[in-house]
């Protein structure tokens, strides 16, 4: 079951990517679709290998850097701009590269803050930003990085349950923490992008 959703969510982002580019082609100046299109890049990359995931969060900056050129205090694009800092950071082993992703992603949760203090979720995640670096050590002092956030063994299998065990340990970890922001920006993405394939309403009659 839960492959059939994972399947059904890589169909629904993928499309919606295509569709992003579509509409890109036609106004690259629609700050919203440049933020829905980063969107489905970070959701596409949950399901590759860490090598081509990093390229996936890569691409997703660069598709907010440009948003933000056009509209620097949008704060659901400064939100996904430090989700994807915060996603890249994961992936990157090197602890002083990662603080640089970690440092950048707390600077734009705070940036989305300011644009709109009430947010929860913008809270949370400027809160959690500050523990990042934290749950990064660990996850990679135990080899967890890629089958955490790749879906990939980080190395040889092993028979050992205990082993297995503290794996698992590590991955919950990682989710109890960092799932939600995943969630989150799948959940905003695809609510967006269901939004932007509703049919026109209908016209009212007098």
């Amino acid at each position: 079951m839960d492959m059939q959703n994972d399947f059904d969510r890589m169909l629904f982002f993928e499309h919606a990517r295509k569709t992003s580019e579509v509409t890109y082609a036609q106004n690259p100046l629609d700050v919203e679709n440049l933020t829905r299109w980063a969107g489905a890049l970070l959701e596409l990359g949950q399901f590759q290998s860490v090598t081509d995931s990093k390229k996936f969060t890569l691409e997703a900056i660069a598709k907010l850097d440009e948003a933000l050129s056009i509209n620097p205090t949008r704060h659901e694009t400064l939100w996904y701009m430090g989700n994807a800092n915060t996603s890249f950071a994961f992936m990157t082993p090197e602890e002083d590269v990662a603080k640089e992703y970690f440092d950048k992603a707390a600077l734009f949760f705070q940036q989305a803050v300011n644009e709109n203090p009430g947010n929860e979720l913008y809270l949370k995640s400027l809160e959690l930003s500050f523990k990042a670096p934290e749950l990064h050590a660990e996850i990679h002092k135990q080899g967890m990085a890629q089958q955490a956030i790749g879906g990939v063994s980080a190395g040889p299998s092993t028979s050992s349950s205990s082993q297995a065990t503290k794996k698992k340990k590590s991955s919950d970890l990682k989710y109890d923490i960092f799932g939600w922001v995943i969630l989150a920006v799948g959940i905003v993405a695809w609510v967006g992008f269901a939004k932007s394939q509703l049919p026109p309403p209908p016209p009212k009659t007098s």
